[in-house]
């Protein structure tokens, strides 16, 4: 088999991990699906992890990790359902994404981050359309089965270019018109987004699709999903540095966060719709094999909500925070929120008058575009699902029902919702 001989030529020669023969290794994951890779290659892969020097240093200037650390965090993903511990981050290569952290480190320099995190958003975007355009031009034999009809294929087209749209404007390059034929624009934009990445960012592209089978619409799931996980990763770098100002009292600065993750959150709405053109016949099929992964193990949505607020005693109690140990611990430390830094500024006087009453209403807004977010997370996976159980050995569609109307701030109320925001994200069909 081509994946043995590279593989064991590569261990039998100087093992340089910049040189490890990825393509022949996806080239097998990609043939059957994670699921379904052979024993004889997940054991060599194995193997071959178990004899990496332990991986040291974290990444360079360019937030890049070096050859070994990359090696390893693509065998811990390739590996994890052989090792028992497949989940939603290892089904989604999250390790290997290089998502924001959601630490607040580009209070600095916001604009910075801000540009590498919509980077990341088109690249995903663009590598989505990217496929679709090569399979309905047969120029792919990737995920084979259920390929959609072109009607439904020029409905992805286009609807991801709206769903780009924003991030592009912000970067300052041109989007796709909207009166562009669908095969069109989604060409220009996986042309600007080909020109726009490096090297480095295309080999994070494809080491980052691993499905677990070969339905079609899987791509398009994985991508949607790193996509929603850019988005919730971006919102908790900006609302924890707006903890930061609202606590000093810093209204500009800090309404200026809250306005940026409100039209953050806002302009992602056109993902919901592009994720529910999925065929709900594909969907099901490759979903049988996805058992252990939810996102209700999501670490950047938690970040998010609990930066909001502290969760009540049965939130912080439920799987979905013990589902994310590392954000239920900061919570239990007494993690700072813009719900407490609020009532604390304002009782101390350092947010009065017009300043308190922007914070307010800033706070209101993004309060108003989550709740929203929440109410088309849940149409969208009652589409899908129907009464079915999550993946993640969770309720499914119940706890998506519970959770969409648990209050962001206890602060303040939700405030009013733009028509134009209310209208891209309820486009997700019921």
């Amino acid at each position: 088999m081509r994946f043995v001989r590279e593989l064991t030529s590569w261990v039998s020669g100087f093992s340089d991990p910049d040189n490890f023969p990825y393509p022949a290794v996806l080239a097998e994951f990609h043939r059957v699906g994670k699921h379904f890779v052979e024993k004889e290659l997940l054991a060599l892969l194995d193997e071959i992890r178990a004899q990496l020097p332990a991986a040291r240093g974290g990444p360079d200037a360019a937030g890049r990790p070096g050859p070994a650390r990359l090696l390893r965090d693509f065998l811990d993903v390739a590996l994890d359902k052989w090792d028992g511990r497949y989940d939603y981050r290892s089904y989604l290569g999250l390790p290997l994404l290089g998502l924001p952290t959601g630490d607040g480190n580009t209070a600095g320099d916001p604009d910075g981050g801000r540009r590498e995190r919509d980077r990341l958003l088109v690249r995903l975007i663009a590598d989505a359309l990217a496929f679709e355009l090569a399979a309905g031009a047969g120029a792919t034999s990737l995920l084979p089965e259920q390929r959609p009809g072109p009607a439904l294929v020029a409905k992805r087209h286009r609807l991801g270019v709206r769903a780009a749209a924003p991030a592009l404007t912000r970067l300052g390059l041109v989007a796709p018109p909207e009166g562009s034929r669908p095969q069109a624009a989604a060409a220009a934009l996986t042309a600007l987004a080909r020109a726009d990445r490096t090297a480095a960012e295309e080999r994070i592209l494809r080491l980052t699709m691993l499905p677990v089978y070969v339905s079609h619409d899987e791509y398009l799931f994985i991508r949607v999903l790193q996509a929603y996980e850019c988005v919730f990763a971006a919102l908790a770098d900006e609302l924890r540095a707006a903890v930061g100002d609202v606590a000093r009292g810093r209204a500009r600065p800090a309404a200026d966060r809250l306005t940026h993750a409100r039209d953050q959150l806002a302009a992602a709405g056109p993902l919901f719709s592009l994720l529910a053109t999925m065929q709900p016949e594909s969907f099901r099929t490759f979903r049988a094999y996805t058992e252990g992964a939810s996102a209700i193990q999501s670490r950047s949505y938690k970040l998010v909500e609990s930066l909001c607020r502290t969760p009540d005693g049965a939130r912080l109690a439920s799987a979905a925070y013990r589902s994310v140990p590392e954000v239920r611990a900061g919570v239990l430390a007494g993690a700072p929120t813009i719900d407490a830094a609020y009532r604390t500024a304002v009782r101390d006087g350092r947010l009065a008058g017009p300043d308190r009453d922007l914070v307010r209403r800033r706070m209101g807004e993004f309060a108003a575009a989550l709740l929203q977010w929440r109410r088309t997370h849940h149409r969208l996976a009652t589409r899908m699902l129907g009464d079915q159980p999550g993946t993640g050995y969770t309720e499914g569609t119940p706890y998506l029902a519970a959770a969409r109307s648990v209050p962001v701030f206890t602060t303040v109320g939700h405030g009013p919702w733009p028509a134009s925001s209310r209208e891209e994200t309820g486009g997700c069909p019921a």
